[in-house]
């Protein structure tokens, strides 16, 4: 059975003992007993101090409270506390025989209590006669007896904690509460909806339900629309606002609200969403997101280091993709991606045996041996993840022994993350400049693993895949025998997609995984492209016209190798990322969708 927690008014002791109210330099004691001699039964029965001139080795007042108010003095209280703290402070010098229980109660009208581990909000709290805004923000509280909150609340803050429902709130709540913040809580499910009505919260003005799990948008608009008196509202960082038509839809459902997700609702925006919340039930309740990746740039081109070829080969050839992962929508209809250029590199029953069944330190050692290749990068890797045309992953053996062998020859970048699908460009051959001219339309209507998919980010690697074909032995040339491709990652790096759940609907960026040319490859490639065109140019040049010497000399000017001087930077390895999620601009364009 799990321990209660901290309850609230513990919390709140606490905190008013650490504020040291008793002691130097508040409260009584040798630093001011003088004052508080009262000369006659009236002072003494209403608190009033003395104010004559304080005995030799006290302190005066103005002193005393020096002491508190400089940011150098050690009894000053720690940045960013409250007004309530250092008035409390300052009265313990002023006037410490007022400090007492019920003056407490009857003080505060507003009370903070924040990573506290606070679990539990007992019925201490109902002696704060006046309290008008609790801000309980990132503690571990799980539920909340609304019997226990004090009828006067204004405002409610309990961001950051583990509430999974708002059935707990409603069963006495505060009935003149006009803000209500519960964002970054673990509220899940349609039946959220039923909460958030006017039976409950007749005076909400304000309501932040934010970074939740809540996906049935349409039915939570239903609920809000009718609380009369709302106005702000926060709901993104839940999967129901990763749909195209969300914004649109809230703002035309709920006409008097003034601000949604911290952006002003302007006149122009209800004009170009009008009439779209009278289609609700036909919106497809699922979010579209598009990735785009352009172009790579500095490959080096390992072709040069390789020798030449004899008449039995081996024949090598290169070539370059880019992968990604995303998320596997399991409630998806197309789950084929049918007809688009990509690969899809699905978990395997062998790499899920490897990842369970090798040690941990055989996994490092592997890491760290796929780090000792070409500059910082992987080294070469037998074995190919991508579909199509490509040879198999090693498979499933019973021997642990064997696992662990095996294991090092698959890179875990080209793996994909567990809940997730790999994708794959199509594969090019080197050029400076390697154009992916890839895009790709992400359709999900399972919003729960994708906004933890987006919370987590994705992983975009530049894979190298070596092919090597040699004559077979005692047959013709032409018969050529292939070995497995051997894959080698060039860069991989971490692209975040947060900013798509806090309203932006772009991430671009620009991957750099570092420098893996030199002055030394780059001269090597320049001087084997330039031997290709000059062999080129020589067939291809007139045999009237030109005399031979001058044809040479004009091709071996052209063909010299370039010079460099000492600020030569090669250029960094690159690829040009996009991912888009997809928002209806108006009420035509989401109609628009519904009729294709």
């Amino acid at each position: 059975m799990e321990k209660p927690g901290a309850p609230l008014s513990a919390a709140v002791r606490e905190h008013l003992r650490h504020l040291c109210l008793r002691e130097f330099p508040c409260g009584t004691g040798s630093w001011n007993k003088s004052r508080f001699l009262p000369r006659t039964w009236r002072t003494w029965k209403e608190l009033v101090p003395r104010e004559e001139a304080v005995n030799p080795g006290e302190e005066t007042v103005e002193a005393l409270l020096g002491l508190v108010r400089s940011p150098h003095s050690p009894w000053a209280l720690l940045e960013g506390s409250s007004a309530e703290d250092h008035f409390l402070r300052e009265l313990a010098i002023q006037n410490p025989l007022m400090l007492k229980d019920t003056f407490f109660y009857s003080y505060f009208r507003s009370l903070r209590v924040v990573d506290k581990q606070v679990s539990l909000v007992d019925k201490g709290l109902l002696k704060f006669q006046k309290l008008e805004e609790l801000v309980l923000s990132a503690n571990q509280i799980k539920e909340i007896d609304a019997i226990n909150l004090p009828p006067t609340l204004k405002v409610l803050e309990l961001y950051g904690n583990k509430i999974s429902s708002l059935e707990c709130l409603c069963t006495n709540p505060p009935p003149f509460l006009q803000h209500l913040g519960l964002g970054h809580n673990k509220l899940l499910g349609p039946l959220q909806s039923l909460y958030v009505t006017a039976d409950h919260w007749p005076n909400l003005v304000s309501l932040d339900l934010s970074f939740n799990d809540l996906t049935d948008l349409q039915g939570m608009i239903a609920s809000l629309s009718t609380l009369p008196h709302l106005r702000l509202l926060v709901l993104q960082g839940n999967p129901l606002a990763l749909v195209p038509y969300y914004r649109g839809f809230t703002i035309d459902s709920l006409s008097g609200l003034c601000v949604l997700d911290d952006i002003t609702v302007s006149p122009s925006e209800k004009h170009q969403f009008r009439g779209l919340s009278h289609s609700g039930d036909l919106l497809a309740r699922e979010a579209q997101l598009v990735v785009t990746i352009g172009n790579v740039k500095g490959v080096l081109d390992t072709s040069i280091l390789d020798p030449e070829p004899g008449p039995q080969g081996p024949f090598i050839t290169y070539s370059y993709y880019v992968t990604y992962d995303f998320v596997e929508d399991e409630e998806g209809e197309g789950s084929d991606y049918g007809g688009v250029l990509a690969e899809i590199v699905k978990p395997s029953p062998g790499m899920e045996e490897l990842g369970e069944d090798i040690p941990e330190e055989v996994f490092e050692e592997a890491e760290d041996s796929l780090e000792s290749g070409l500059s910082t990068q992987s080294g070469e890797l037998e074995g190919s993840v991508a579909s199509g045309g490509s040879g198999p992953l090693p498979r499933v053996t019973d021997s642990p022994e064997e696992l662990a062998k095996l294991r090092p020859r698959i890179d875990p970048r080209l793996c994909p993350s567990p809940g997730t699908v790999l994708f794959s460009t199509v594969r090019k051959p080197w050029t400076d400049v390697i154009p992916c001219n890839y895009k790709m339309q992400h359709m999900l209507r399972d919003l729960v693993p994708l906004k933890a998919f987006l919370l987590a980010g994705t992983t975009v690697t530049i894979v190298e895949e070596k092919e090597q074909k040699a004559a077979k032995k005692k047959e013709l040339p032409k018969e050529l025998r292939q070995d497995p491709p051997i894959l080698r990652v060039l860069g991989s790096g971490f692209v975040a997609l947060e900013p798509l759940l806090v309203g932006e609907p772009l991430v671009s960026e620009v991957c750099n995984f570092g420098v893996i040319r030199t002055l030394e490859t780059d001269r090597l490639t320049f001087l084997r492209d330039a031997k290709k065109n000059k062999n080129k140019k020589a067939k291809k040049a007139p045999e009237a016209g030109k005399s031979k010497t001058k044809v040479a000399a004009s091709l071996e000017k052209k063909s010299a190798a370039p010079t460099y001087d000492s600020d030569y930077q090669p250029q960094p390895l690159t690829v040009e990322v996009q991912i888009q999620l997809n928002q209806y601009r108006s009420a035509e364009e989401a109609l628009r969708e519904i009729a294709l």
